[in-house]
């Protein structure tokens, strides 16, 4: 009994011994490499770059007081359409208190000099109507006479000039009116009743009362890469996209690349300005986001492969076609344009060929059809 048992176990330990070099061995081996196929087919190639920037008016105005004062009131608000010479705002003057002190001085001098001229004037007349002085010596005093009472009218204009910033001899013309240079929509009233301002001047810029642009004249101002702008040319087609309004495509044409670059973030970039076509549908207001697509080149309906299937000796481009079921050949291909995804094909291919991809991984795929 004993010796059966030992037999018995001995043969147990065999069976195990056998059943796990043969479960290592099969471990071992590989699985065959199943690759995926797949064929030219027929697109349109589009190689574009892509500039961001914003869009903006063509022409923007910052309207700037004549005259530094207090505004007295605003006549307009953003959003309203304006036309060349509009009333924008009223502003009150506040005198400069030396000028002023000078003003009034020059006003007394002038009535002084006026009633003595005045008197002069009345004595000597009588007296060359009685024929004791020649007429030619009274036209002095007339003339002195006339000078005083211009002098004086002067003066009157000079105070009220300098004090409430016009003139009864300019009632048409004042500086205390703040009107429109151009025809346009006011974007912006930085400025509220009550506040000071300047007067733009040599010094200083002056402050910026309302900002007013031709909301029908838009541009699009953007930055391309110094390796792309080689490629542009002015009258190139521009596909805007408007993060505001995304569900549109807007067109531009552009008209203008910088000549100079300038460094941004370390990378030499230059500025680029187009044209955007007028929208009857959408309102596009200033300094929306935008990104400019930018159509470098094209080819419509030309065969062309996933880029990935391309393979390269050296630089001669080649794919792997198949002649038989998991079985592939060597065969070279001559390629155009690219778009960074699909590549053109000018020879070597026909649209009924199967061209080796990726490796299928089998356990991958049961597993997903499992789930």
């Amino acid at each position: 009994m004993k010796k059966f048992l030992t037999i018995l176990v001995g043969l147990i330990f065999i069976v195990a011994l056998i059943g796990t070099i043969f479960f290592l061995w099969k471990k071992s081996q590989k699985k065959p490499v199943v690759y995926a196929t797949e064929s030219p087919r027929i697109a349109d190639i589009v190689k574009k770059t892509v500039a961001t920037g914003s869009v903006v008016p063509r022409q923007e105005v910052a309207i700037k007081p004549q005259i530094s004062g207090i505004i007295e009131a605003i006549l307009v608000d953003p959003g309203r359409a304006v036309k060349k010479g509009d009333l924008i705002a009223r502003i009150r003057m506040v005198p400069n208190m030396v000028d002023l002190n000078d003003a009034q001085n020059r006003l007394e001098r002038a009535r002084i000099g006026l009633e003595q001229a005045q008197a002069d004037f009345d004595r000597n007349q009588k007296l060359v109507q009685d024929g004791t002085i020649a007429a030619a010596t009274f036209q002095t005093f007339e003339i002195a006479f006339k000078k005083a009472q211009e002098e004086l009218k002067g003066a009157e204009d000079n105070l009220e000039l300098i004090s409430k910033g016009t003139s009864r001899a300019m009632t048409d013309t004042t500086n205390t009116l703040v009107r429109s240079t151009i025809e346009g929509m006011v974007l912006e009233v930085p400025v509220e009743v009550g506040h000071s301002v300047i007067e733009a001047n040599t010094f200083n810029d002056g402050t910026t009362i309302a900002t007013i642009a031709d909301m029908d004249d838009m541009i699009f101002e953007g930055f391309v890469d110094e390796s792309e702008v080689g490629k542009l040319n002015p009258g190139m087609q521009l596909l805007l996209t408007i993060g505001a309004i995304p569900d549109h495509r807007i067109e531009a044409t552009l008209d203008h690349i910088a000549p100079k670059g300038v460094d941004k973030n370390g990378a030499i970039q230059f500025e680029i300005r187009a044209a955007v076509k007028p929208q009857s549908s959408v309102f596009i207001r200033a300094n929306y986001n935008a990104n400019a697509d930018i159509v470098l080149d094209r080819r419509d309906r030309v065969l062309s492969i996933d880029e990935s299937l391309l393979q390269f000796d050296g630089e001669k481009p080649f794919v792997e076609i198949e002649t038989a079921p998991q079985l592939f050949l060597h065969g070279d291909v001559k390629i155009g344009l690219s778009d960074g995804i699909q590549i053109e094909v000018l020879s070597g291919l026909s649209q009924t060929d199967k061209i080796k991809g990726p490796p299928i991984d089998p356990d991958a795929a049961g597993r997903r059809d499992k789930s």
